[in-house]
């Protein structure tokens, strides 16, 4: 009985190496190649008028420097950064809205009276950051 049960562990250890999906040497050299998965949940838009945009449209100061310019649309805003193309995000409720790709995300009617909002952005895609940034006098990154 106690061959069977050290057999066991034994012979897993013998095929585990040719277990793994994928199993490469890190850091990877330049002709290595692994394939990559991007999984993006379904976004759920919220119904939202372009009157209830309109309380949230104007010039944002953000606390980084940068000007957002915010224009009410059909489901959701339209959002400008400086002198960047605009970027059109679809309402999540009344007071959240994400772009498509969900790398961009602003929150509004934040603050004592809802004058403040923060803009959660993904900096590039290689980088597993997220920054945040507002209309108050806090910045913070995760």
């Amino acid at each position: 009985m106690r061959i069977l049960f050290t057999a066991i562990p034994l012979s897993l250890l013998l095929v585990s190496p040719l277990a793994g999906a994928q199993s490469h040497d890190y850091p990877l050299t330049g002709d290595t190649v692994i394939s990559t998965v991007q999984v993006r949940p379904t976004l759920h838009p919220f119904p939202v008028t372009e009157q209830q945009t309109e309380a949230i449209k104007g010039d944002y100061a953000l606390t980084n420097g940068w000007h957002l310019r915010v224009q009410s649309s059909y489901k959701g805003i339209i959002a400008q950064i400086d002198q960047q193309r605009p970027m059109s995000l679809i309402a999540l409720s009344e007071d959240k809205f994400v772009t498509r790709d969900g790398n961009v995300a602003m929150e509004f009617n934040q603050g004592t009276i809802g004058e403040d909002m923060t803009m959660s952005y993904v900096p590039t895609s290689n980088v597993a950051a997220l920054l945040t940034v507002g209309t108050k006098g806090s910045l913070a990154s995760r």
